[in-house]
């Protein structure tokens, strides 16, 4: 599962990288992004282009009575996406891109102990999550537009901290999740595959990544008490490429 994200990239920058063509919204950087927060996503407008905008975390379907299981919906599994209620309607019509620096994962040693890691891309580009988007009409007549992660089965290396993790799309498949290439449903099926192994950066962390409270740029280091595997202690990525 994805539990909690970080975004320290300025929306500037990732309208650039991502080619929307909208007004940039604004968005203070945060380093521990949790469930019912707002974050960045980019979605097909109707006329064509990419847009970024800001949702909630969390999907409220359009038929939901409240907001109370949102937070339930802060991700969804790959498997069954194209069937399940809570999803179905928004995997035909309503697919994004979660722009992340990076997420967090925790392992667990067998005396029940938790050790934090963050995962990013080696290469300290952006991550592509795949998502998608409802929007919900609130009793004063106001929208409320939220977003879920789509999960998939880990890699080898993310395996070694969790069995889940986001599904991460690479460059050339945007279009067609967005919907501006046509896809088949079996097709975009078949894009919600964990990405290689050796495109992530995975190092240990802090542990007090687990307080939503605690959000400044000190999450990301290296924790120096920590004894990973070596697989799972890689230096920290340049986040600003």
């Amino acid at each position: 599962m994805c539990g909690r994200f970080f975004l320290q990239r300025d929306p500037a920058g990732l309208a650039r990288y991502f080619e929307t063509q909208n007004p940039t919204p604004n968005h203070r950087a945060s380093w521990n992004i949790a469930v019912t927060q707002d974050s960045l996503v980019v979605r097909r407008h109707p006329e064509g282009a990419r847009h970024l905008d800001s949702l909630r975390w969390g999907l409220v379907p359009s038929w939901a009575k409240d907001t109370k299981d949102a937070a339930k919906l802060m991700n969804a599994r790959a498997d069954g996406i194209a069937e399940k209620p809570s999803f179905r309607d928004a995997f035909r019509k309503r697919r994004c891109l979660v722009p992340m620096d990076g997420f967090f994962e925790w392992q667990k040693a067998e005396d029940g102990s938790k050790q934090a890691f963050a995962v990013a891309l080696a290469t300290g580009e952006p991550m592509a999550v795949a998502g998608l988007w409802e929007g919900w009409k609130q009793p004063d007549g106001t929208w409320l537009r939220t977003f879920t992660v789509i999960t998939t089965e880990a890699n080898e290396k993310q395996a070694l901290v969790h069995h889940r993790m986001p599904v991460i799309l690479p460059p050339e498949v945007w279009d067609a999740w967005l919907g501006a290439e046509p896809a088949e449903p079996e097709d975009l099926q078949e894009l919600l595959v964990p990405c290689p192994a050796e495109e992530l950066a995975i190092w240990p962390v802090d542990n007090r990544v687990g307080k939503v409270a605690e959000n400044d740029p000190r999450l990301l280091r290296r924790d120096p008490t920590a004894k990973p595997p070596p697989e799972l202690d890689d230096a920290p990525p340049d986040l600003t490429c």
